[in-house]
């Protein structure tokens, strides 16, 4: 079989989630075979993850974009979502949402321009997000936050350095915004959901593209958890490639319509805890948003 022929198999199996028999017949080659290659292929793009990956850039002070100017050293935005799996009857209750579903909490972490900068996916779908969260960030080689910088994430996240949350009791959600914010903190919020929002497109494309992450998958638990990752690999292959995709207009419902490496430094953070400095901070950051967006609208 040439690598052509083993790619489509990969391809046609992730894309439109269809089972072994059905690629039998549809290929004229045996299940084994189909199997084999299949799993050929998943290790073959698992390797190239340090080439796919998106290496994060922070958001520049001069940024024009009209989403994440306010937001500078932000490297991005993180949330978890759920993605059925198949497992054994006796790991069910772990693995069984608040939705009543089978299904593995996934964290993603995207740049601005929605390319997967980290991703881990195994935890049960019982696990809280904020948990999911710090066992990346305590992995050796796990998720890394450099001191001075920092992502996007909900309020289900503590609101500590390097996680920036927005304020809870206000209104947050795109669709509250038919009235202007009249406080600083309504307006951070404004603008956090604006750029957040890149997760949720990110995630939604995703599974818009690949099948084989919307229904139950008919592979075990641990191979499921590699198609995942390999999915969000070819996502980020496909944003290179394509400056237009036509997908993501057709699926995704958005209200709106490269930068240099810069070095980072070396200390990361290496847990997330609530603090008093970086409440401060964010209420700093709030205040200066709103007060900059009130002398550009009288001006």
């Amino acid at each position: 079989m040439d690598v052509e022929e083993m790619v489509a198999i990969f391809l046609y199996i992730i894309s439109h989630d269809v089972k072994n028999r059905i690629m039998r017949r549809q290929f004229a080659r045996s299940g084994e075979t189909v199997s084999r290659q299949f799993n050929v292929v998943l290790n073959a793009i698992l390797c190239l993850h340090e080439l796919l990956l998106k290496k994060p850039e922070p958001v520049l002070g001069d940024s024009t974009d009209s989403r994440w100017k306010w937001f500078k050293n932000c490297l991005g935005a993180l949330d978890g979502t759920y993605i059925k799996v198949n497992v054994l009857a006796s790991d069910r209750p772990r693995y069984r949402t608040r939705k009543n579903e089978i299904a593995t909490n996934v964290l993603g972490v995207v740049s601005p321009d929605m390319q997967f900068i980290y991703v881990l996916s195994g935890w049960e779908g019982s696990a809280a997000d904020s948990r999911v969260l710090r066992d990346a960030i305590s992995r050796t080689n796990g998720f890394k936050v450099p001191q001075g910088y920092y992502y996007l994430c909900d309020a289900g996240y503590p609101n500590g350095e390097g996680f920036l949350t927005p304020y809870r009791g206000q209104r947050y959600h795109l669709n509250d915004w038919t009235l202007p914010p009249n406080t600083p903190q309504e307006f951070v919020n404004m603008k956090h959901s604006s750029a957040r929002n890149v997760i949720e497109r990110a995630f939604g494309l995703l599974k818009g593209r690949w099948a084989i992450l919307r229904g139950r998958s008919y592979y075990p638990v641990k191979i499921q958890c590699r198609i995942i990752l390999a999915c969000c690999l070819l996502h980020n292959l496909i944003r290179r490639e394509m400056p237009v995709d036509p997908l993501e207009h057709a699926i995704l419902e958005d209200n709106d319509s490269d930068n240099e490496d810069e070095d980072m430094n070396s200390d990361f953070y290496t847990h997330i805890e609530t603090s008093n400095a970086w409440t401060t901070w964010r209420d700093n950051l709030a205040r200066e948003m709103f007060e900059k967006w009130l002398r550009n609208r009288h001006s």
